[in-house]
């Protein structure tokens, strides 16, 4: 069945009439609220809270992030559950890295389908706690990373025809993490911090397969990196070409996140707005990260910036990406509130 026959998830038209009525808001980081909890091997393995897990590796897992929704689950749970307080309507799962191709790193590849399934379950208690509390529906993203290879450019710059990863690798690995968050009952895919679109379409390539097997189809969110002050992603492409080169998956929404404070991100969101007839999604880092590699900017400082986005008419959804936290969040959802959300066709 082709994937635009297929019928609509039952939170695509609430999300669609939301996205209407207001700005919606994304959670923030998750790296900067995990690595707030100082947390050691054996936490992160699981050894000393009774959630051991069942897929063994003989590699370190110290800084296996998506580890811990095996292993740590509900300290996740209460990350997620402060974002959605704080005022996200829609909160990622703890997948960036849920792939057979990034966890090969950690000799965690089998882990795969249940890293993405109990992620996407970790977040919907949160969520069901919160909406238990106020009564505001939010929604489950499945976050999906752009892997540490990338299919467009060869890491050999001895050998430029080489290349690390082809795109049935990516369309492989991704449709497994796909089929695992859909099994967890993410509402809608988040395919992000996209450096390089072969990438990004390996992955909506795999949506689409996932979606058809599962007789339904998830809205997609699909978000760009621009990598540096050129304006185009580490692939190349600007962000009318990132737009073009995307459009074909109807997305719900397509936006920038990561790499740029909200100040440096803001002519690229521009750019990108101009050109697509979809709702526009932007999160940005803190600000840029420090010389020891931490983010300094404060949450009133991302959210008056954040602010401009809305104030201009750019936006659509909002959050924040690396050195965000709820408080940031909160910020930035407070600040918006003001402000009607872009109006596209």
């Amino acid at each position: 069945m082709h994937p635009f026959s297929l019928p609509f998830s039952p939170a695509t038209e609430e999300l669609r009439a939301l996205v209407k009525e207001r700005i919606l808001i994304l959670d923030g980081a998750m790296g900067t609220q995990i690595q707030s909890l100082g947390l050691s091997e054996e936490d992160y393995t699981g050894k000393g809270s009774g959630h051991v897990c069942r897929h063994h590796s003989d590699h370190p897992q110290k800084g296996n992030n998506d580890l811990l929704i095996l292993t740590q689950p509900k300290a996740l749970e209460e990350i997620h559950f402060a974002y959605a307080m704080a005022g996200a309507d829609i909160v990622e799962t703890n997948t960036f890295s849920s792939t057979t191709i990034a966890q090969a790193d950690y000799g965690m590849e089998e882990a795969v389908h249940d890293l993405n399934a109990e992620g996407a379950r970790v977040v919907r208690r949160a969520l069901d706690r919160a909406t238990a509390e106020d009564g505001r529906p939010r929604f489950v993203a499945g976050a999906i990373g752009p892997t540490n290879r990338t299919a467009s450019l060869s890491p050999d710059v001895n050998d430029p025809g080489f290349r690390a990863v082809t795109f049935d690798d990516l369309r492989v690995a991704y449709g497994q993490q796909v089929r695992g968050l859909i099994a967890g009952g993410a509402d809608l895919i988040l395919i992000e911090t996209i450096f390089d679109t072969l990438n990004a379409k390996a992955a909506i390539f795999a949506c689409f397969e996932a979606f058809a097997e599962a007789g339904q189809r998830l809205p997609l969110m699909i978000s760009g990196t621009i990598t540096d002050a050129s304006g185009r992603t580490l692939s190349g492409q600007t962000p009318t070409a990132f737009w073009h080169s995307v459009a074909h998956a109807r997305p719900f929404t397509v936006g920038l996140n990561c790499a740029l404070g909200a100040s440096a991100m803001r002519p690229h969101l521009a750019e990108l707005a101009g050109v697509a007839p979809v709702a526009i999604c932007a999160y940005p880092n803190a600000g840029l990260p420090n010389a020891f590699g931490e983010y300094d900017e404060g949450p009133e400082d991302t959210a008056r910036q954040v602010a401009e986005f809305a104030r201009e008419g750019l936006v659509n959804v909002v959050g924040g990406c690396c050195g965000t936290t709820p408080d940031h969040i909160r910020a930035i959802a407070e600040a918006v509130a003001g402000f009607a959300p872009r109006r596209f066709a």
